[in-house]
């Protein structure tokens, strides 16, 4: 870290101690404490670095970084969780049909007001889960079918899992950082 920087500060309710998911449980329990635990995980693998760690491109010829990711999985859950799965009328986050891939590589912005926006879009995710039932369909934009919750759900805990892998390779090229 510079002298002049300062490590981002991630407060949310996922941030503290990351639980694993209950070995024995119901299938809704399941589903939630998986996703939560894959979004604390991307959370630990950006604790503790300052903002311009986190933009960081330490994997050329690749553009990704954490701050990306960061911006994409925001953009991620708004999608599929407020705009297909509750129908919500919200624009999308780091998104157009001119710039599709700006979530990555326009990192313009407070990186903590990006982490604060993914905790609202993260938050707002859990409410619609918690409101809805396993079986309660959503509509795919694109294609006019219905999806399942249950469905959503199962393909955030995917979305989340390659991400993180792509983030400890990030991760480890910018400070040596290892984990799970």
């Amino acid at each position: 870290m510079t002298e002049h920087s300062t490590p981002v500060a991630t407060p949310s309710r996922l941030t503290g101690a990351r639980i694993d998911p209950a070995p024995v449980a119901g299938e809704r329990q399941a589903l939630t404490e998986s996703l939560d635990y894959y979004r604390r995980t991307f959370e630990l693998k950006c604790e503790g670095l300052d903002p311009e760690r986190l933009s960081e491109r330490s994997v050329p010829p690749s553009t990704l970084t954490l701050h990306g990711l960061l911006r994409h999985l925001a953009g991620v859950e708004r999608w599929w969780f407020r705009i297909q799965f509750a129908g919500e009328d919200v624009p999308n986050l780091y998104y157009s049909d001119d710039d599709p891939e700006q979530d990555f590589t326009a990192l313009d912005g407070d990186v903590g007001e990006a982490f604060s926006l993914w905790q609202a879009e993260c938050a707002r995710s859990r409410e619609i889960v918690t409101a809805s039932a396993l079986e309660q369909t959503g509509t795919r934009i694109s294609t006019g079918e219905p999806f399942t919750l249950r469905w959503l759900m199962l393909r955030m805990i995917g979305e989340y899992a390659r991400h993180i892998g792509q983030a400890d390779l990030v991760r480890e090229r910018i400070d040596g950082a290892t984990g799970e």
